[in-house]
């Protein structure tokens, strides 16, 4: 696997490193709960962006259906921490593989995407899974957060 692809896995292991941190040690009445009104569940958070960094890397990027079904991601209800420490260990291996058949000229290809019909590129796509699942990290500390704050003033 050339540098560059080899740079953003580990940037995106980060990312799901710090994720399990964010799990860690919550039983499913924590993961499930939402702290307001449109506002998602750890669980919710954590199925959609695996389901989205698998759609960006390999539905658009590669070109590859994933077969996602980005609604059930939003009903996600009462999962154990290892269901979701699985997905993300599942995304990290499924996006080494995928990585390592890219070469930087594949950076500029032009791909289409199925959802939308939006014309990105690959770069932008890998880009976009690894921007979009640090966003959901941070609602997930913050969800975290908030939920120990709210069992210590009861």
């Amino acid at each position: 696997m050339q540098t560059y692809f080899q740079e953003y896995l580990k940037i995106l292991q980060t990312c799901h490193t710090d994720i399990l941190k964010g799990v860690d040690g919550l039983q499913s009445v924590a993961l499930d709960w939402v702290p307001g009104q449109d506002m998602n569940s750890i669980n919710v958070l954590v199925f959609h962006l695996t389901g989205a960094e698998q759609y960006w890397i390999s539905d658009v990027a590669a070109q590859k259906p994933s077969q996602r079904d980005r609604d059930a991601e939003f009903k996600v209800h009462s999962v154990d921490v290892s269901v979701l420490k699985k997905r993300l260990e599942d995304n990290l291996t499924f996006a080494a593989s995928v990585l390592d058949t890219f070469d930087l000229a594949d950076l500029g290809l032009s791909r289409i995407s199925p959802r939308d019909g939006r014309e990105v590129t690959v770069a932008w796509a890998l880009l976009h899974a690894l921007e979009h699942s640090m966003l959901h990290l941070g609602q997930i500390q913050l969800t975290r957060q908030l939920w120990e704050q709210r069992e210590q003033a009861s």
